[in-house]
């Protein structure tokens, strides 16, 4: 099924459905004060011990660049433990040199959030070569045998996003709506975990009759670029959409550009995940029905927690209870498990209130009214 998915976004063919109601860190390998992230660059591994932390990129999601390393740096920096952290910049061969020369000099464990599964596989097999423990983050590695996984629980995450968009589309009183969905890369494991919950609460409503199968269509890379270019075309084809499972923010963003193109946006639902500012900010206007706020900072400090406790040696610091099972090898990865929380206007003050996101980057003069009236003052 996800080889065939594959395939028809390397050919850059759209899904066509019919609408049919039943279609059913720090440098030198020492602690700092401030997040240091390498971008790209393995010859830039200077450290020789401690933990090191790469990231996929700069582009599916702000986190990589904005939040997870200073979580995680705060985190390292509290415990003493060296460390280092990269981003491969969307490169997979640049992701497995990074990790090779860090295992090379020494690092103790390695934490990944990968690009696809292919190279984080890669980049497992040789720390566990080495006897070196790899934590898989955020994302899971088919078939790549991690010692422990730290995520959200992701299919959740969809259903959260498909009771929102249900929930909007009813306040707007739209009968039978059609509804498109913009999901995330076919390389990252989570999208399908989404897709998974959202189609699990959809699929009830179209064998209902209760809503209408529209555009169904996968974004390579979680690119938005991509997404805009989708989406226009879904348009196109489909131009009575009425609602739009969007993956997260960013494509939840490409498709409101559109729709602001046909003078729609705020009278098409669209969904999202991250919290982004830029994703709340069009919550605020009313652009964008929800979000969903996932705590990075708890996320990465669940991590560093296992990552510390590893590099320690600490047996009570590792202890994990959950357990996932790997669809593709049936191995049972012990899971570090968080809870998701669905944001629209009504709570967004929420997530101010609790610093997730600045109200000052958040409130510019553009948006200072609309954070007014949703009572962040």
């Amino acid at each position: 099924m996800r080889k065939s998915l594959l395939a028809l976004v390397a050919a850059g063919l759209l899904t066509s459905v019919t609408l049919t109601a039943c279609d059913g860190g720090s440098s030198d390998g020492a602690t700092g004060s401030d997040a240091a992230t390498t971008s790209g660059g393995s010859e830039k591994v200077t450290g020789t011990d401690g933990v090191a932390v790469i990231f996929p990129d700069t582009t599916s999601s702000s986190r990589w660049k904005d939040d997870d390393p200073k979580y995680f740096q705060a985190a390292f920096d509290k415990a003493g433990v060296p460390n280092q952290m990269f981003n491969a910049e969307g490169d997979p061969e640049e992701f497995k040199r990074i990790a090779k020369t860090a295992l090379d000099k020494g690092f103790k464990v390695l934490i990944i959030a990968n690009l696809d599964a292919a190279s984080a596989k890669a980049v497992i097999d040789d720390a566990h070569s080495r006897d070196v423990k790899v934590i898989d983050y955020d994302r899971l590695t088919l078939n790549g045998a991690a010692d422990y996984y730290v995520s959200f629980d992701n299919k959740k995450v969809g259903q959260l996003q498909a009771q929102g968009l249900l929930s909007c589309l009813n306040q707007k009183k739209v009968k039978n709506p059609v509804i498109a969905e913009l999901n995330g890369s076919p390389s990252d494991n989570n999208a399908y975990l989404f897709k998974e919950g959202y189609d699990e609460v959809l699929n009830a409503r179209y064998d209902n009759a209760d809503a209408l199968k529209g555009p169904d269509q996968f974004v390579p890379g979680w690119d938005e670029d991509n997404a805009r270019e989708i989406f226009a075309l879904m348009v196109k084809q489909f131009p009575k959409i009425d609602g739009v499972l969007a993956a997260n923010d960013g494509l939840g963003n490409a498709a409101i550009e559109v729709l602001k193109e046909k003078g729609r946006n705020g009278d098409v639902p669209v969904t999202g995940q991250d919290a982004t500012v830029k994703g709340l900010q069009n919550i605020l206007t009313g652009d964008q029905c929800m979000t969903v706020y996932k705590d990075t900072k708890a996320e990465a400090e669940a991590a560093a927690a296992l990552a510390i406790g590893l590099y320690k040696k600490d047996d009570k610091a590792t202890k994990v209870t959950d357990k996932l099972k790997d669809p593709e090898s049936g191995l049972y990865i012990p899971f570090v498990k968080l809870e998701p929380k669905a944001i629209n206007r009504k709570n967004i003050k929420s997530i101010v209130d609790a610093k997730y996101v600045d109200q000052q980057e958040l409130c510019t003069a553009e948006y200072r009214k609309y954070c007014t009236q949703a009572g962040i003052k």
